[in-house]
């Protein structure tokens, strides 16, 4: 059943992303008078179709899509869509329309700026789809994130070699300060951070990051778990410890002996301790006291910690649409940060490149639309941006070539621009394979 979700959700996710993109393009091209032949959800390599405008039954039902100038459809492969535009050459590599005299509803008849908007409608129509949906989400459900400011970590064995300890509150990297504690350790790998600046008890203390590891920093999740004290705020019903004399907001700093600063440091003290009554430190304010706890046979002590509150910004229909437009650029830098390593080859960042299979992991087990919408707008960014890389066969290499047009007044040549489309398919088709020999390595470990 969690399979079936999530295949769905990303199912979902791709066609919307997919019919936005090209709907981008359909648009300008229908603007400036430009004659759309095919529009496409999903590949219908070797003419096959799932559906199509053109076909017998869907004409008896709609005789009048005889005359539409544009075929509609539903390919089989669920690798992306396109939209095939008169006299351009794209991903279909049909040049048998490019053999007759231009006519001028062609694409390569138009004048520059406007091949360019059609070229770029689809990255601009994505990029308003992800502000369309952040601040619909701001809006409606606000933005919770867990403040940075006076909180610590408790750190894995990477963030350890790298000279992090338990309980560093984590001030700066290099100039800049970070404010979501959940974004520590993407911050990190992003920023390249060459120092960490950490309060470490009374001492503030500056950390040289060594770059060799940043590689590592992408490939290891977990760097920086929330150290959360270890707080009494409530007990839980029928409690075996409500008569044991701890109160609710004593801290409890020691277990069995074992000094427990931190929640995390109780788990593996408690599990071996399970059904057992065993001596325990607490700190009441300014004094230091011992009694004595059971421990349940799950290892658990029936108590509620204190933790920490997660802060929340409430937006207004009219104040969400400005954050929208701030979370999708912020979001677009942070995209841009995480291409420039994947193309650091010295990072490992390639190894982080996903498929489909990735894509899927990262949406919930159960239905959570707000979960859903967020990815959603994330993808949508991720999909404008990954075009705009100047390759060819890329949304990229082609607004690259039509601003070299612009600038120097020469247009590429068909023959020209044919042979590049082939290199681009070429370098994509290598990325592909990337992406899914990693999902496949993931799977495998």
């Amino acid at each position: 059943m969690v399979i079936l979700i999530k295949t769905l959700q990303v199912i979902l996710a791709l066609a919307i992303l997919i019919l936005i993109h090209e709907l981008g393009h359909f648009t300008f091209a229908k603007i400036f008078g430009i004659r759309v032949d095919k529009f496409f959800l999903f590949f219908d390599a070797g003419g096959f179709k799932l559906f199509s405008t053109r076909d017998k039954w869907f004409l008896k039902i709609c005789p009048k899509a005889a005359q539409w100038e544009t075929e509609y459809g539903i390919g089989w492969l669920p690798l992306g869509g396109y939209c095939k535009i008169a006299g351009m050459i794209d991903e279909s590599m049909d040049t048998e329309q490019l053999s007759g005299e231009p006519q001028p509803w062609e694409f390569r008849t138009k004048p520059a700026w406007q091949r360019l908007f059609v070229m770029a409608g689809g990255v601009l129509f994505n990029f308003i789809l992800a502000i369309i949906v952040y601040s619909c989400l701001l809006a409606g459900w606000g933005e919770n994130y867990l403040s940075n400011e006076g909180k610590q970590v408790y750190v894995n064995d990477l963030a350890y070699e790298m000279g992090f300890r338990n309980g560093d509150h984590i001030l700066s990297y290099d100039d800049y300060i970070p404010e979501d504690f959940a974004m520590l350790q993407a911050d990190l790998a992003r920023r390249t951070a060459e120092t960490a600046k950490v309060l470490r008890g009374e001492d503030t203390l500056t950390l040289y990051i060594d770059q060799n590891l940043i590689g590592e920093v992408l490939q290891t999740p977990g760097m920086f778990d929330l150290a959360i004290p270890f707080s009494i705020r409530q007990f839980q019903e029928n409690s075996i410890n409500r008569e044991s004399g701890i109160r609710e907001g004593d801290r409890i700093i020691e277990i069995a002996g074992t000094r427990t600063e931190f929640v995390q440091d109780s788990r593996p003290v408690l599990k071996e301790n399970a059904g057992r009554t065993v001596p325990v430190k607490i700190l009441r304010e300014h004094d230091t006291l011992e009694l004595d706890m059971q421990v349940d046979t799950t290892g658990m002590l029936g108590i509620i910690l204190q933790t920490p509150e997660i802060s929340k910004k409430e937006y207004t229909a009219l104040t969400a649409i400005p954050a929208g437009f701030k979370k999708t650029f912020s979001a677009i830098g942070d995209y841009l940060k995480d291409l420039k390593l994947v193309f650091t080859p010295s990072t490992g960042a390639y190894k982080s490149v996903g498929s489909f299979i990735a894509i899927g992991q990262i949406f919930p087990s159960t239905w959570d639309w707000y979960a859903f919408l967020s990815i959603l707008a994330l993808l949508s960014v991720m999909l404008g941006v990954m075009n705009l890389i100047p390759i060819p066969a890329l949304d990229g290499g082609h607004i690259l070539f039509t601003i070299y047009e612009i600038i120097t007044g020469k247009k590429p040549s068909d023959k020209f621009l044919y042979i590049t489309q082939i290199i681009g398919m070429i370098l994509i088709f290598g990325l592909m394979f990337l992406a899914f020999g990693n999902d496949i390595a993931r799977l495998f470990r």
